[in-house]
């Protein structure tokens, strides 16, 4: 069974709903949970800008804060079901990549994660993180709407 459950988190109601799911298995297997944010960097191109080069840092501890901030989220939730907790966040241009990097890295078994449940021509031209990581992921994912 699962040991070691991955929560992708972005801040959205869909990921919390996936996280609060993921918590409440873990619960009930005894695993642990993951929670994990990926933060976008700051555009390449607005490094030709001494303002915006100087602004990268206030976007750099913004950007960790809210993070911090919905980890924090999800551990209270963890903390209050009583399952082992551990968060993380990183920078990524891709956060598909990133989520498939983290679950290697910690060794886990499972993602759980939220998906805005885009179809037609929305998903084809915005795309979706949760797509892009069931085609990639070597683990098994769970996907909550």
């Amino acid at each position: 069974m699962f040991k070691n459950i991955l929560l992708p988190i972005d801040g959205s109601d869909q990921s919390l709903r996936a996280a609060r799911l993921g918590i409440a298995m873990a619960k009930q297997i005894a695993a642990r949970v993951h929670a994990f944010h990926v933060l976008a960097p700051l555009a390449a191109v607005s490094y030709f800008s001494d303002l915006i080069r100087h602004a990268s840092d206030d976007y750099h501890e913004e950007a960790i804060g809210r993070a911090q901030q919905q980890l924090e989220a999800i551990h209270v939730l963890a903390r209050e079901a009583d399952v082992p907790f551990k968060g993380n966040y990183a920078f990524d241009e891709r956060p598909y990549s990133a989520i498939i990097g983290a679950a290697r890295k910690y060794d886990c078994d499972l993602i759980v994660m939220g998906t805005h449940g885009r179809t037609g021509w929305d998903h084809l031209v915005l795309g979706s993180e949760t797509n892009k990581v069931l085609s990639c992921a070597e683990i098994p994912l769970l996907v909550c709407r």
